[in-house]
């Protein structure tokens, strides 16, 4: 009989790789309670890439213990393309997802990373969202913008570190380009430090880990309020929790920055 404490996770990547740069720390603490977690990839990066990367990715999510979807015909995403229109179409991939998986729980980029083809699939997961009478509780991440306000912060040990840095290894070819191994490290150092008073409040004692990853978490209550959760530590084993913070809607369907300086 399956246990009802075990839920699937549903993350939303949209290249190869990144299910290891958003949160991969924090979904492999789910993966180890037990929790069923999806890696959903919705790009395969540019045509000439693509069978590279798909190889990468498979050989990468199973290093990680995930399980891998690739969608099939998803939008380009592209700077040059249609982003509205990738937009809609990645919204109806994404709520036959949601549907299909029956995820409690669904993590992915937030609407503001900077990055044009994140911003898009996060946003197009916010409308597939909105869609469902009862969506489930949405984790965002930041990896090319910061979140202004973190709620979850997860501690990271060194042995979870290197596990991470050895599932990265797997893109091999996006690492020769561009070394991302060292992002993560800085990063998981540098929220370590900044990640209690962010959550918590300025002058939280810190953390004592040597490295940390944040997110918010935003839970769309009866009213149609995008509540944002209390601030905690990630207790893996029971991921969930009421969200009843501050309604976070204006801020998910607020423009991004690039959208109003780069037009």
């Amino acid at each position: 009989m399956a246990d009802p404490r075990r839920i699937t996770v549903l993350h939303v990547a949209p290249h190869p790789d990144d299910e290891l740069l958003g949160a991969p720390a924090t979904l492999m603490a789910l993966r180890d309670a037990g929790h069923r977690v999806v890696n959903l990839a919705v790009g395969l990066g540019r045509p000439a890439d693509r069978p590279r990367r798909r190889r990468e990715l498979e050989a990468a999510c199973a290093a990680a213990g995930f399980e891998l979807l690739v969608a099939a015909g998803a939008p380009g995403i592209g700077a040059s393309d249609d982003l509205a229109a990738a937009r809609a179409a990645l919204a109806a991939l994404l709520g036959r997802a949601l549907d299909e998986l029956r995820p409690a729980l669904v993590v992915s980029p937030s609407p503001h990373d900077r990055h044009h083809g994140h911003e898009v699939v996060a946003r197009a997961l916010f409308d597939a969202l909105e869609s469902r009478p009862v969506p489930p509780a949405w984790w965002m991440w930041g990896l090319w913008g910061p979140l202004p306000l973190p709620t979850l912060v997860v501690p990271v040990d060194e042995a979870r570190i290197e596990e991470v840095l050895a599932a990265l290894g797997e893109h091999a070819g996006e690492l020769a380009r561009n070394d991302y191994r060292r992002l993560l490290s800085g990063r998981a150092q540098a929220q370590a430090v900044l990640g209690a008073e962010l959550v918590f409040g300025f002058g939280a004692p810190a953390l004592g880990a040597p490295g940390a990853e944040l997110l918010t978490e935003a839970r769309r209550d009866g009213r149609g309020a995008w509540r944002l959760g209390a601030p905690r530590l990630l207790d893996p084993a029971r991921p969930l929790a009421a969200a009843d913070g501050p309604d976070a809607r204006a801020w998910l369907e607020a423009p991004s920055a690039a959208g109003l300086v780069l037009r």
